[in-house]
């Protein structure tokens, strides 16, 4: 197939594009650089460094060749910021979604992979999560992406554009050649590396007295090769599944504790940190069931331990200590 990805120089989107050449794909990535990195993109993928609803740079990446899916995991993603700035949040994840999918109607391009985020779920009832837990956002990141998933029901009965939604849990870990490097970072693994290396301070543990065995929060990690894989999976069945949703999840929870043992035992390193207090709207424990994953496309972890993802991300980190250098 001849791919479009949104955000293919962002972290999970370089990695989908570097498996996806990888199955045989060919891809142009639409990225404005915003938050991605343009040595990310794989050699093999043409990248169109432009907002993902740019009506010209979609007329490009459409138009100048059939496009026979989108992988659409352009965002914004940072939960603190929607909080203080939802109409960014609406406005990027719901309203040039929409046009994304007009120009993909007006191309006649019928087939989309989304990527979502397990905040669309809002505070935990039952654990683990399955996809039928209750959808009540706690913010407007969840929100946004909650009213895309809605409108993509919509559009399948309506106009037959067939779609996954992947509601992602923590991804983490990294290829030989792709890993994380935010110019903002705020996910936990990557923040503990700098805080081995000396590039930060200590490691501030949010919050110690949760109804958890250490105290800490307990998240689910999941390979970014593995949420690829995922992705590519529900490509290949598209027609078949027509709409749906998956969770994207190990199944199983680390504490953040976890994390910071499991640094130090990798890298042989002491891990500065030092306990600080809860952030607000923190649920103690949020871990997926990915049983419909598994089911409908015989998709299961091949790095399903902390371990192993931290391996490979401290692999990249020590390759690429800048990053992507730009």
């Amino acid at each position: 197939m001849h791919l479009a990805i949104t955000g293919g120089a962002g972290y999970i989107g370089s990695v989908v594009a570097e498996l996806a050449l990888a199955e045989g794909h060919t891809a142009v990535v639409i990225d404005n650089l915003q938050e991605g990195h343009c040595a990310a993109v794989p050699a093999g993928c043409r990248l169109v460094e432009a907002d993902f609803a740019d009506p010209a740079a979609l007329e490009q990446a459409l138009g100048e060749r059939r496009v026979d899916a989108v992988l659409h995991l352009a965002a914004e993603t940072t939960i603190e910021h929607s909080q203080t700035d939802p109409a960014r949040y609406f406005a990027n994840n719901l309203t040039r979604g929409l046009a994304l999918l007009d120009a993909m109607r007006l191309h006649g391009v019928d087939r989309l992979i989304f990527s979502s985020t397990a905040a669309t779920y809002g505070e935990p009832v039952d654990m683990p999560m399955t996809e039928a837990h209750p959808q009540r956002p706690i913010n407007a990141y969840g929100e946004s992406k909650l009213l895309f998933e809605r409108c993509l029901e919509w559009y399948y009965r309506a106009y037959g554009l067939r779609s996954a939604s992947f509601r992602y849990f923590n991804a983490a870990g990294a290829t030989s050649e792709r890993g994380e490097d935010h110019r903002h970072e705020s996910h936990l693994i990557p923040l503990v590396f700098d805080a081995v290396l000396g590039r930060r301070g200590p490691v501030v543990v949010r919050g110690t007295d949760y109804p958890t065995p250490d105290g800490t929060c307990i998240r689910d990690y999941v390979h970014v090769i593995d949420i690829a894989r995922a992705h590519l999976a529900a490509l290949a069945a598209l027609d078949r599944l027509g709409c749906a949703a998956y969770n994207i999840g190990s199944g199983t929870g680390n504490s953040v504790r976890d994390v910071i043992d499991t640094v130090g035992r990798v890298t042989g390193r002491t891990v500065p940190s030092t306990d600080g207090d809860r952030r607000p709207g923190d649920p103690a424990r949020l871990v997926a069931s990915a049983d419909r994953l598994r089911r409908d496309l015989d998709w299961s972890p091949r790095h399903p331990t902390l371990g192993a993802i931290i391996e490979s991300a401290w692999r990249w980190k020590l390759a690429h200590p800048e990053g992507y250098g730009d």
